[in-house]
């Protein structure tokens, strides 16, 4: 069995397009009526010491619970809110702060079409509105032109038919999609879709899902797709990272964290899931309690109050991400866990 740390991991993520290390996202909130009323604050962590990279043209999942810090990592990413600490590279080089020129070639997908498409603009006004930010417009003809392109390309086509609709004359498939090529208008190099199939009808997530292939395939775009649902994940993504409680506690090849996962959070993900625990082999958890809150996490793995295979060096001491057979995993059980599923 093979263990390196995840420090000589990262050092294999150095060619990625976009990567991050060590980075922290700290909220500051007010304890209910009586903070704001005494003025006293408390720290909510949200996102604790991430680090990993994302290749071209791969497809890079962010799996967990709700409240995990999904969303709020792939904002950090973006810029859309600063990080307390880390870093961020995109193509080789620190960001600090998006440049204009930077922003064009990182967007995201967000999980509602219904609020993130402005009712009072129809799809052609949507499309073109990005176009005239960044001065890429240069003749009524040749905004027409894009906008038409970007249509086709996330198969809304003829686009005549869809140009001059509002969004409440739109299907929500077609919304998403609307929402897609907004993304595209400014021709980036990497997406966050954040949720993208979560709100829509299950007869038309796939073809949300083959249109990011094609994305991927057509485009070149590397993409971090973030998902709470392992079955989507393992279609969708090359790599595939668990998390909770702000923390990534395992990340491997799709097929591989579905099939043969280690941490024992990832094994009850999957046992919760139907459709995948019967292909499931060896042993499966279940996840007793609710996830600890941000403000207080628990000493030591913050797994353990949760976890059938916790000791106590699970409750005093925090598990570092180590890799194991080509898999990263945080877990003081880890071995032993793989040992016996294998």
């Amino acid at each position: 069995m093979r263990i390196t740390t995840w420090r000589a991991m990262l050092s294999a993520d150095v060619g990625s397009v976009i990567r991050v290390e060590h980075l922290q996202k700290w909220f500051v909130t007010s304890k209910g009526l009586r903070g704001l009323l005494s003025n006293t604050t408390q720290r909510v962590q949200a996102v604790a010491d991430v680090s990993f990279g994302v290749q071209e043209k791969e497809i890079f999942g962010l799996v967990g619970e709700s409240g995990c810090g999904k969303t709020t990592l792939g904002r950090l990413i973006l810029g859309l809110i600063e990080p307390t600490g880390g870093k961020i590279y995109f193509e080789g080089q620190e960001v600090t702060a998006y440049s204009k020129e930077m922003r064009r070639k990182v967007q995201m997908i967000f999980q509602d079409p219904y609020e993130s498409l402005n009712p009072r603009m129809n799809v052609f006004s949507l499309l073109a509105e990005p176009l005239r930010v960044h001065g890429l417009s240069r003749s009524r003809d040749e905004e027409i032109g894009t906008v038409r392109k970007n249509l086709e390309t996330v198969g809304l086509s003829p686009p005549e038919d869809f140009m001059y609709r509002y969004s409440h004359e739109l299907s929500g498939g077609q919304r998403q999609r609307v929402a897609i090529a907004r993304a595209l208008a400014l021709d980036p190099e990497f997406l966050v879709a954040d949720e993208p199939v979560s709100m829509l009808d299950v007869s038309i997530r796939a073809g949300i899902l083959n249109l990011m292939f094609h994305l991927r395939e057509k485009l070149g775009l590397s993409q971090i797709f973030i998902t709470h649902d392992l079955s989507v994940a393992k279609y969708v993504c090359d790599r595939i990272a668990v998390m909770y409680l702000g923390k990534i506690v395992e990340v491997g090849k799709s097929n591989d964290v579905i099939k043969n996962p280690i941490h024992p959070y990832t094994i009850a993900l999957i046992s919760a899931t139907p459709r995948l625990s019967k292909s499931r082999k060896g042993f499966n958890v279940e996840i007793r309690g609710e996830a600890a809150a941000s403000v207080v996490p628990p000493k030591g793995c913050r797994f353990y109050p949760r976890c059938n295979y916790a000791d106590q060096v699970c409750r005093e001491k925090e598990p570092v991400l180590n890799e194991i057979d080509g898999r990263i995993v945080a877990c003081h059980k880890a071995s032993s866990l793989l040992e016996r599923s294998t």
